[in-house]
Formats: C-alpha cells, sequence, structure tokens
C-alpha cells in the first residue's frame, strides 16, 4: 500500500466518511466506487471516481465498507462470492465487534481482514487529517506493518492497535456519551451564543463537532456496540441522582 497507484480500491459509499475516503486515498489509489444514490453519482462525476458495478467495487484487491453498519451483513453476503481470494477488506465504522464476526463468518478464509475506526469525521477533519487518530483492529491479516506505515508516514495519522472488544469497551463511552450528551444539547436549542464562559465555549465546539452526524450513526454507536448499554445505564443513574438531590434541595430538607 505504500506505491502510488498501487491498486484499484473498490469503496462500497460514497455518504459523508466515504467522500472523506476518497479526499485522502485518491491520491494513492484508484477508486472504484459502487453507490447507487444520485448523490454519489453527480459527487463521483467531480472528484474523479469510477462508478462501478457491486460486482467490479468486489473484485478490487483492496475493498473499503463505507456503509451503515445496519446494511453492512447483507452486503458482506451478496459480495463474498465476489471478492478476490487474496483481497484485504476493511471496515471504516464506529463499532468493531459486529462487523468483525460478520465480515469472518461471511468472507473467504483466504481473504485479509482489517477492522479500523479513524477517530474523525468529515467536520473533525475539515482542516486535515493530520495527527488524528486511527485505531486498527486486526481480524486476519499477514502483513500488518505496511498496513501501519501508510497511515502513518503517508495519511500522517497516529495509529492505536486493539482487539475490536478492546476498541468497543472504550467507545462505548466516548463517543456514546458524546453523541448522548450532544442529542440532549441540541434538543435545548436555541441556546445562548453571549455572555459565555470558556468551559461552555468547549462544550458547543465538542457537540459541533458531531451535531451533522447522522441520526443513524448515532444510533449505531448506541445500539450496535454491546457495551454502550451499560455506560448508558449508569449515566442515567448518575443523572437520576443528581435530579433527586436538587429536588430536595441538596438533603437540607429547606
Amino acid at each position: 500500500m505504500l506505491k502510488k497507484r498501487v491498486d484499484k480500491l473498490g469503496l462500497f459509499g460514497l455518504g459523508a466518511f466515504g467522500r472523506l475516503i476518497v479526499k485522502h486515498l485518491s491520491p494513492y489509489f484508484d477508486i472504484y466506487a459502487y453507490d447507487p444514490s444520485p448523490q454519489a453519482r453527480a459527487f463521483a462525476r467531480r472528484h474523479n471516481v469510477s462508478m462501478v458495478s457491486l460486482e467490479e467495487a468486489a473484485a478490487c484487491r483492496i475493498v473499503v465498507l463505507a456503509t451503515p453498519i445496519r446494511a453492512m451483513k447483507a452486503l458482506l453476503e451478496t459480495i463474498a462470492p465476489l471478492v478476490h481470494p487474496r483481497a484485504l477488506v476493511i471496515d471504516v465504522g464506529s463499532v468493531k465487534m459486529k462487523p468483525a464476526a460478520w465480515l469472518e463468518a461471511a468472507l473467504p478464509k483466504s481473504t485479509y481482514i482489517l477492522c479500523t475506526h479513524p477517530l474523525f469525521g468529515p467536520q473533525s477533519a475539515r482542516k486535515g487529517i493530520h495527527d488524528l487518530e486511527i485505531v486498527v483492529c486486526p481480524v486476519r491479516i499477514r502483513r500488518l506493518n505496511p498496513i501501519l506505515r501508510f497511515f502513518r508516514e503517508t495519511l500522517d495519522l497516529k495509529v492505536s492497535v486493539a482487539t475490536p472488544e478492546q476498541h468497543d469497551k472504550a467507545l462505548a463511552a466516548v463517543q456514546g456519551l458524546t453523541h448522548l450528551i450532544a442529542k440532549v444539547m441540541s434538543g435545548l436549542e436555541p441556546l445562548p451564543t453571549v455572555h459565555t464562559t470558556r468551559s461552555y465555549d468547549l462544550l458547543m465546539q465538542g457537540i459541533g463537532l458531531v451535531a451533522g452526524d447522522s441520526d443513524e450513526l448515532f444510533l449505531s454507536i448506541e445500539r450496535d456496540n454491546p457495551f454502550a448499554a451499560e455506560v448508558r445505564r449508569r449515566f442515567f443513574h448518575e443523572i437520576d441522582g443528581l435530579r433527586s438531590r436538587l429536588e430536595t434541595h441538596d438533603g437540607n430538607g429547606k
């Protein structure tokens, strides 16, 4: 993966993150995308992306799945017979345990599987991806180091390696709480924009980074991560405790 135009890259999905992939990987790969939406075709024409059939995208030696998690299992079952025997198949979603299991179950044993989670999106990467982080979860891979070097040296990313379980345990809080709080705060709009404090401004900046994310992504983060429900339970338990304390005037009985 270290030479320019080393291979065709089959990309499934030209949504918000698929478009970010095109922006940063098109200097290194010829991108062959499959996405039936009219918006995707218009984007492809503007960005020199080849729109191809499902079969042609699946046959590339590198295949990247940038589709919603709800569509991934069915997509894998469809493309499994079409994937090159030695293809590298990569997912880029926000949860890892479910996709890792589906990829292993669906794809031929000779294919290589790498689950990844770029810890950024179109908003947080609007000024570039320098020094942003990607989590890499090797599932079935023979030569991981060249891929890690590509991420570090070519894309200039921070790279951390984890198991799918380690990833989901951490992100249940990291993403789960962030998106949960952002949803609550957005429901309170309009919020003040004057006479604000530094802590308030930082909170609103953080919320702004995920405010444009789809409701589908939010639901995936909360429902498809097996550890998210427990984090939510603890979060709401703390809120209930604070509400009870405040409603009883901090236990003073006044």
